[in-house]
């Protein structure tokens, strides 16, 4: 058994459901770039309300990448408070959470992100009168359970980041807010912004880099290339490019794409390809 994984089974008590992904994760290839389509994700009911999985693999840099959707019911919750040593990204596609982090708690609503550091307390809890549905992205890394490898002083700390009051600055093909940026107990970085782009428009061209990236679509339709691969997608959908693949998105609709970008780097991210490599 892989060492990383041996700790993961250790670590069971604390989180058994992270832990069984994880260890199902050991046993499938690293993930690939691709699109996940909102309507393409199967939607099944749970106690609260239902569960969307999306991804639950090891990638170039990351020992588990999971990730799936949740709807809660109003008054429901995501599960009593607990915490566990993989780090979370929450973000808020639709309805109003309640967000309780370390005993704190804050109200938030559509587009707000949340930012779980590995091992605080943490749950959230429909207050809304509608349903509320939000992506779940579970990272861990070689760190994760090693905690002599683990950074001791990481600049990010869990946080709530609230789409109403996050700065908004006007950029040449639409908006871009920026969210949060930083080191982690288990990752060299996490940076993650939102992007909104004009009908018509692209962010950038074409480009690789070394760093893994996940997009989340808020609104609009993007048409988003994969290593000269296009498909369109909609509000909900999920795109990953892993390191160093090619990648490009246009909003092909009528109106406003807003989607958000979460990127990571870890101790195993690899150095960037030379150009014009293959």
């Amino acid at each position: 058994m892989q060492p990383f994984f041996a700790l993961v089974l250790i670590a069971a008590a604390q989180a058994p459901a992270f832990a069984q992904a994880a260890a199902s994760a050991a046993s499938r290839p690293a993930l690939g770039s691709r699109a996940f389509k909102w309507e393409e994700l199967i939607a099944r009911p749970t106690p609260n309300g239902e569960r969307r999985d999306v991804a639950n693999h090891p990638t170039p840099t990351l020992a588990v990448f999971e990730c799936h959707v949740t709807t809660l019911n109003p008054g429901a919750a995501s599960h009593e408070p607990h915490r566990h040593p993989q780090e979370e990204l929450i973000i808020v596609k639709e309805g109003t959470l309640e967000v309780h982090i370390n005993g704190r708690t804050q109200v938030a609503g559509r587009g707000s992100t949340f930012f779980y550091a590995s091992n605080d307390a943490h749950r959230v809890l429909n207050v809304g009168s509608t349903r509320a549905t939000y992506w779940v992205i579970n990272v861990a890394t070689k760190a994760t359970h090693a905690p002599a490898e683990q950074n001791q002083h990481p600049k990010l700390q869990s946080a709530v980041f609230d789409w109403e009051k996050t700065p908004v600055a006007q950029t040449k093909t639409g908006e871009r807010r920026a969210v949060l940026d930083g080191s982690t107990v288990t990752l060299a970085n996490l940076e993650s912004h939102i992007t909104t782009i004009n009908p018509g428009e692209m962010p950038h061209a074409a480009h690789r880099h070394p760093d893994e990236e996940l997009i989340l679509v808020k609104e609009g339709t993007l048409e988003v290339t994969i290593n000269g691969q296009s498909q369109r997608a909609g509000p909900g959908s999920i795109f990953f490019y892993a390191s160093n693949d090619m990648h490009g998105m246009k909003n092909v609709g009528d109106t406003r794409a807003t989607y958000h970008v979460i990127r990571l780097v870890t101790a195993a991210t690899p150095k960037a390809q030379a150009a014009g490599a293959k």
